[in-house]
């Protein structure tokens, strides 16, 4: 049996569901899907500038966790970006409290 996933902190809501190329109708894209964890990873770490240590204690992970869905953010970011998909932004699929 999996281990439960610790309640996260995530502070932001993206204002937008999906980022898509221009000119493609939604219908005909592939779909990736940007967790909630993941987008306020990248937020505190690429966006804020914080150390990973710092940005693990914001979104109440361990420097390890926070490493990880880091890399799985950035892996769907860029793999979006290179293959022209559809970056879908997922509704809060875990847990979340706000500060």
């Amino acid at each position: 049996m999996a281990r439960p996933k610790i309640v996260r902190k995530i502070a932001c809501r993206p204002a937008y569901s999906c980022f898509k190329p221009n000119g493609v109708p939604m219908k005909q894209l592939p779909r990736l899907t940007l967790a909630s964890d993941e987008l306020e990873a990248l937020r505190l770490v690429d966006m804020q500038g914080l150390q990973q240590q710092q940005a693990a204690q914001q979104l109440g992970v361990s420097r390890q966790t926070l490493g990880n869905i880091i890399a799985r953010g950035r892996h769907k970011v860029a793999q979006a970006l290179v293959m022209g998909m559809a970056l879908e932004l997922a509704p809060d699929s875990i847990q979340t409290t706000e500060d």
